[in-house]
């Protein structure tokens, strides 16, 4: 069908540290998809990479790109055959399309699909933009006590989610999150939500570190200034945690895992290194039994995050720091790259 809205504004990355405003024109919607008036969008660590670096991996800017993917919005137009939605919902758009047809897909590991379109990442267009089409399938309504700037939230809480689900916690358990970015951050949520009885935050910001004791966090560990596997081993008994997350991407705090973990402990890997290679100690692995998780990702955690937020026992309102209209997306990235000690999660409102 035609859409009524035909053409929308959006901020443009052309090259490293150039973003430009540009009019686009609209595809018509497919019977499966809703147009969304784009409310608010959180500016991700890897859209602040693209934009520094342009590229990630072996994934590079080679074509104008329209950058970000932790968004939320209005319905302002359905497909033909779109019936769990209507003009006027509020929904989060969780960015990643995946085929549903491939092996991966259909055994429930849509995160792996070879297929999967997902938003901002390149080739493919985000939602730095007044309006985007997206299909009915990826799109969850959120209470009217969710506002736009926390729907933004579930992207970052997804993968926390992820995280800890595939390492199989349990209530009561006990878990080390290294790295407090907003991934870090919302998965104390995660962690909470899963029961977790203790929660040892790590950072070297004690802005970061402060927010995550606010969030839940039982204790908190300056690495900068505190030996790490010494500290977990006081507040352990030495007996060492449950459950790493690893979401910093440091090479010290991947290979510290193994030390801190317990025995048959499990730990999931979220952070990408800048390292392809990181030695660990593969005798003690062994020796101790410990499982580690590679997370990419999510699946099947949206709904789960808006039942988190709209449940309202957490401070996630202290997470967003930084707000700004479509038109000073290029302010936005760079705030977000230098300002890492002042600024948590940096919010971009489209249709302010």
């Amino acid at each position: 069908m035609e859409n009524k809205v035909r053409k929308t504004r959006a901020a443009v990355l052309h090259k490293p540290f150039v973003v430009k405003m540009e009019e686009r024109e609209l595809d018509s919607l497919h019977s499966n998809e809703v147009l969304i008036k784009v409310m608010s969008v959180g500016v991700c660590g890897s859209d602040v990479h693209y934009y520094e670096k342009g590229k990630i991996g072996s994934k590079k800017v080679e074509k104008p790109l329209i950058q970000g993917h932790e968004c939320a919005g209005i319905v302002v137009e359905i497909g033909s055959e779109v019936t769990t939605l209507k003009i006027g919902d509020r929904v989060v758009i969780e960015p990643g399309i995946s085929c549903g047809t491939c092996t991966d897909c259909k055994e429930g590991n849509y995160n792996l699909c070879s297929h999967v379109a997902f938003l901002s990442s390149p080739p493919i267009d985000g939602a730095f933009s007044e309006y985007i089409i997206h299909p009915e399938n990826f799109l969850f309504k959120i209470p009217d006590n969710v506002t736009f700037e926390e729907a933004t939230l579930i992207e970052p809480l997804s993968v926390g989610l992820h995280g800890l689900s595939r390492s199989g916690m349990k209530a009561d358990s006990s878990v080390l999150i290294s790295g407090m970015g907003p991934i870090g951050l919302t998965a104390i949520i995660a962690a909470k939500s899963f029961g977790a009885l203790n929660i040892i935050a790590t950072d070297i910001e004690p802005l970061r570190l402060k927010i995550a004791k606010e969030l839940g966090a039982t204790h908190v560990i300056d690495v900068s200034k505190q030996n790490l596997v010494e500290s977990v081993q006081e507040l352990t008994n030495d007996r060492g945690v449950d459950v790493v997350v690893e979401t910093s991407g440091q090479e010290q705090a991947i290979k510290a895992s193994v030390d801190i973990v317990k025995k048959g402990g499990n730990i999931s890997v979220i952070g990408f290194s800048r390292l392809n290679n990181i030695g660990i100690n593969f005798y003690k692995l062994l020796q101790k039994e410990v499982s580690i998780h590679g997370v990419y990702r999510y699946t099947n955690t949206y709904q789960h995050g808006v039942d988190i937020l709209g449940s309202k026992k957490f401070k996630t309102d202290l997470l967003l720091t930084d707000f700004y209209p479509l038109e000073k997306v290029q302010e936005a990235l760079e705030h977000a790259r230098v300002n890492k000690s002042s600024s948590i999660k940096v919010i971009v409102k489209p249709n302010d």
